[in-house]
């Protein structure tokens, strides 16, 4: 038998440039930032050859190498206000510089999207090393109440098919949206399947009036809930002038005009919150493998999967059976809040030291802590599936012997 029929030799960073044209963007800014350069490469090189007339003199694309990551941030978020599907792709560096402008579009409503290589911190830390330490500061960004839809790849071939799906829902919810791969995915050659595409693919643009629906509506407010959902519509400029309006990063009412007056600040506030509950059932669902006879389980997220679920495999020859749950987004579905819910014990993997995927569970899945048990790896290589098998046999021998 061959293991590597319709296989391919990938790494995360080119497979996720690749989801990027087939997403239908057209802009990229960035930065150079060890592990996340190479995915504006891999972008750079799929738009010269597919993004071109035949005789390559018309680029349908703007790729732009700025001075810091500020400035990337911002003209990402000037292309998609006007329209475009924009991105860029840093590391945890640069997320630090990015947080005020990505503030700003939590609150303005602006959609972008943002791959997160993850490498080793603190500071300047190991930048040739693998993490998954970025967690709290991309799910809480900026200042002020935030909270950001994050999706975790867990290898090549989902940061391909998350591509699309963080440009649908950046542009479904109007909000920033990132990716959190890290190095081991993004620079890494892993063998994947074979990258398959829907050709009827259509890009969910959301609630995007056009002129025709602007003619037939008395009067748009920008920060409006019609539907109930806490998403507003939006137009994009030049379309009409009956759909014009200010964007807002200051305290704004929900028609659209500045304000310092708490009950109308408290008001968008709030239905910001109604949006992230709509996100909640919108986002993609965990992969979860469950039999009612185990009270033990392991829920873990990203490029952690390959090496528990093999540490899964190696348990059950020791007949030790455990339920796994592998979460794809933030916030948490009510599917992963009824995972935990199910079991006495959730061996919570990941790679950091501070278990902040445990506090994002605390935080937004409002679930039992004592349920939680951290397994923490986080010296920079890769997560091997014998440090999870020995650590779920110490807890559970700790258990017994209590």
């Amino acid at each position: 038998m061959d293991k590597t029929k319709d296989h391919v030799i990938i790494d995360g960073n080119t497979a996720a440039g690749l989801g990027c044209v087939y997403a239908g963007a057209t802009v990229g800014a960035w930065y150079p930032i060890t592990p996340s350069t190479s995915l504006m490469d891999a972008f750079t090189m799929f738009c010269q050859r597919y993004r071109t007339d035949e005789d390559g003199n018309n680029k349908k694309y703007c790729i732009v190498q700025a001075e810091d990551e500020l400035s990337a941030i911002g003209m990402v978020l000037g292309a998609t206000w006007n329209g475009a599907r924009a991105f860029t792709p840093t590391s945890g560096p640069g997320i630090s510089l990015m947080s005020e402008f990505i503030g700003f579009a939590y609150y303005a409503e602006v959609p972008a999207v943002i791959f997160n290589v993850q490498r080793t911190g603190p500071s300047t830390g190991m930048p040739t090393r693998t993490q998954q330490c970025d967690l709290l500061i991309c799910a809480y960004a900026s200042h002020g109440d935030t909270k950001h839809v994050l999706l975790f790849p867990a290898n090549p071939e989902e940061c391909f098919y998350m591509a699309p799906t963080a440009f649908d829902l950046a542009e479904r919810l109007q909000t920033p949206v990132m990716v959190l791969s890290d190095l081991d995915i993004g620079m890494n050659d892993w063998m994947c399947p074979d990258l398959q595409w829907d050709k009827q693919y259509t890009p969910d643009r959301g609630k995007v009036l056009t002129s025709e629906q602007l003619d037939g509506m008395e009067k748009f407010h920008r920060y409006l809930d019609v539907d109930g959902d806490g998403i507003p519509y939006r137009t994009l400029p030049g379309e009409d002038p009956k759909g014009a309006y200010f964007t807002r990063g200051s305290g704004h009412t929900k028609y659209g005009a500045y304000t310092e007056n708490a009950a109308e600040y408290q008001d968008v506030i709030d239905r910001l919150l109604v949006k992230w509950e709509t996100a909640r059932t919108i986002v993609p669902e965990p992969e979860i493998e469950y039999s009612k006879r185990n009270k033990q389980a392991i829920l873990t997220f990203g490029s952690c999967d390959g090496a528990v679920k093999e540490a899964l495999d190696q348990l059950k020859e020791q007949n030790i059976g455990l339920n796994y749950c592998r979460v794809k987004a933030f916030p948490f579905s009510k599917s992963v809040s009824d995972f935990i819910n199910k079991h006495d014990r959730v061996y919570v993997v990941e790679q950091n030291r501070d278990a902040q995927f445990r506090a994002l569970l605390m935080l937004d899945a409002h679930v039992n802590a004592d349920k939680l048990v951290s397994m923490l790896h986080y010296n920079g290589m890769p997560l091997a599936a014998d440090f999870v098998v020995d650590r779920v046999l110490a807890e559970m021998s700790a258990g017994r012997a209590a």
